[in-house]
């Protein structure tokens, strides 16, 4: 479970994806959620120091992945077929699906059918040796980093489809605190290492400039 919700009980879209006890990116992760406890978020996403950029990406990409997994996972319910026959972010943006090997061309599908391919994508992703190994010694991909922004862009679109058609349910369930933390986070991770390109973020772009005004 992502250490920004602790211990509660929840259920996710897709497994969780763990990091193996006693590995080096097990200890990049119990780094992050000491700063995280510290509340200065921007200081909770800067590359520790003599830490691999690489396997600091690599340990948040999976994290957030668990977290908007158990964002989604808690209004699954509420995001149908029949009330999201598109996958959208308000009435302006529309995503259609691809992901280059098995649906080549972008198509059009509901918002829980695209979140079903991505969240499956990403988890292939992650499950992949090769592009995120888990023992120490072996190194990244040469395409690690343009693997790892395609991933958060994607992930992104599932925050911008929560609070764009779902954040009434959220409140009504009391996680508005939990997405607003968790996005917040995001948003300074992507931020801190230019991982998004800005034209990506519109769909959010008012609710990230007041998130994160403050804290500059």
């Amino acid at each position: 479970m992502s250490f920004l919700f602790g211990n509660r009980s929840s259920k996710t879209f897709k497994p969780k994806k763990n990091i193996p006890e006693g590995s080096h990116q097990y200890e990049l992760l119990k780094h992050a959620e000491a700063t995280l406890g510290s509340g200065n978020l921007r200081m909770a996403v800067m590359l520790p120091d003599g830490e691999d950029l690489n396997e600091w990406v690599a340990v948040n990409t999976v994290d957030f992945f668990n977290q908007i997994n158990m964002l989604y996972g808690t209004i699954t319910d509420f995001c149908t077929e029949e009330s999201c026959s598109v996958m959208s972010a308000g009435p302006k943006y529309e995503y259609h699906w691809a992901d280059g090997t098995n649906i080549k061309k972008p198509i059009k599908c509901s918002a829980p059918k695209y979140i079903d391919y991505l969240m499956t994508w990403v988890q292939d992703q992650l499950d992949d040796e090769t592009l995120f190994p888990s023992k120490i010694g072996v190194p990244f991909r040469r395409n690690f980093m343009s693997v790892a922004k395609t991933i958060l862009k994607r992930l992104f679109r599932v925050y911008a489809h929560i609070y764009h058609q779902h954040f009434d349910s959220v409140m009504q369930l009391q996680e508005e605190a939990h997405l607003n933390t968790s996005f917040k986070h995001f948003i300074f991770f992507v931020q801190e290492f230019n991982l998004i390109d800005r034209k990506e973020l519109v769909p959010l772009q008012e609710l990230i400039d007041k998130l994160t005004t403050k804290d500059r």
